[in-house]
């Protein structure tokens, strides 16, 4: 009697354990990791992807978290330096994340994959166009949903083929991203037959760009392609267009799309049109930005559309996942296929086909225009 008390009592006893293992265990949050520049060169695009990444778990914990459990984000800032990302990455690891998200520089994020595919953790940036982010290490923990930098040039162009452009000039910036997008530019107008007949380049603190932009003048150019990333530097390059009575179309890069050129370059905007992956009249669009005023008290702009659309990819996989389980979450992550996210043209969806990593649909980019100062209309959809 005294035996069959005592094993009566020690499974009890287990069951308890195992109970309350498993109350413990729902109620620990699913912690996301975020990589971020605060103070670096990245900061101007990294803390509005970050503010986007905050108001998708702001938004996962209102209904209910994911999975039963709340969701934490844990922000380390790597001031843009590789070296402090692959540490801020191992901290993250070190903290049990599911998923790291990078939003700082490509060298940084690179760095940071030698920590994830060694760990075999869950890593995505939501926001970096790097061309070789995906290619450079051989890291199948390591997706990226961010348009390449040749899909927004191929949109630009396809716009450009549109408007029957065949004589163009290039102005950008002498920074070592501004040389770089500058010669993909070149690189694609030459490949589909389009002349260049002037390439300015206007340095890094510079007062002026007017004698660059007399050159342009006297080349005739149909049109002006602005490839520089400096928002200092295009701003220039806008005052002599509008002084020097220039009136040729301006097309310009990704950068700018950044809303605070709608601050700086008040007044010379007008009619600019430039690449983008934000849609105002998307249906998705529509929810985000009146979802994102009423929590964050501000107006959300594209920038804020890549973390938030990255945080709920990731949410999607572990969702898919069932758990947290890394070898589960890179297999649901890689099945990913017609996610319909804010960022992208109407119709277009995130995937990862053909076990390709990048997850931005080609055809996505939009072109939109400047009405007045501020960002207007989509005036072209997609590479085709």
């Amino acid at each position: 009697m005294t035996r069959r008390l005592l094993s009566m009592l020690k499974l009890v006893f287990a069951s308890t354990l195992v109970a309350a293992a498993t109350a413990t265990t729902a109620q620990e949050p699913i912690r996301l990791g975020l990589i971020t520049d605060r103070v670096g060169p990245a900061k101007p695009y990294a803390d509005p992807v970050t503010q986007g990444a905050v108001y998708a778990v702001r938004e996962l914990n209102a209904k209910g978290g994911l999975l039963g459990r709340r969701v934490e984000l844990l922000i380390e800032d790597d001031q843009g330096r590789p070296d402090i990302s692959a540490t801020a990455a191992r901290k993250l690891v070190d903290a049990n994340v599911a998923f790291i998200l990078s939003v700082s520089l490509t060298p940084a994020t690179l760095q940071a994959q030698s920590v994830t595919k060694e760990t075999r953790t869950p890593h995505i940036t939501p926001s970096n166009s790097g061309d070789t982010l995906t290619t450079a290490i051989d890291n199948p923990n390591f997706w990226q949903t961010g348009p390449l930098g040749s899909t927004q040039i191929a949109t630009l162009l396809s716009y450009a083929r549109e408007k029957k452009f065949q004589r163009v000039a290039l102005v950008t910036d002498n920074s070592d991203l501004g040389q770089l997008t500058n010669r993909f530019f070149k690189a694609a107008l030459e490949k589909a037959n389009i002349q260049i007949v002037a390439e300015e380049v206007v340095p890094r603190g510079s007062t002026t760009a007017d004698p660059q932009m007399q050159k342009v003048r006297a080349a005739n150019p149909e049109a002006l392609f602005m490839t520089g990333v400096l928002t200092p530097e295009n701003t220039l390059i806008l005052r002599s267009v509008r002084q020097l009575g220039l009136r040729v179309p301006v097309l310009g890069n990704y950068n700018m799309s950044v809303p605070q050129y709608t601050q700086v370059a008040r007044g010379l905007l007008d009619g600019i049109v430039f690449v983008d992956a934000f849609d105002p009249a998307k249906p998705e669009v529509k929810a985000f930005v009146e979802g994102f005023r009423k929590e964050m008290g501000a107006e959300p702009y594209n920038l804020n559309g890549y973390g938030y659309d990255g945080v709920m990819l990731v949410a999607d996989a572990i969702r898919r996942a069932g758990g947290t389980d890394k070898d589960k979450v890179r297999e649901a992550m890689q099945a990913t296929r017609g996610f319909v996210g804010v960022m992208g043209a109407v119709g277009s969806s995130y995937g990862f086909a053909d076990g390709r990593r990048t997850g931005f649909d080609p055809n996505g980019m939009v072109v939109r225009v400047y009405e007045g100062d501020q960002q207007g209309r989509v005036v072209h959809v997609g590479a085709r």
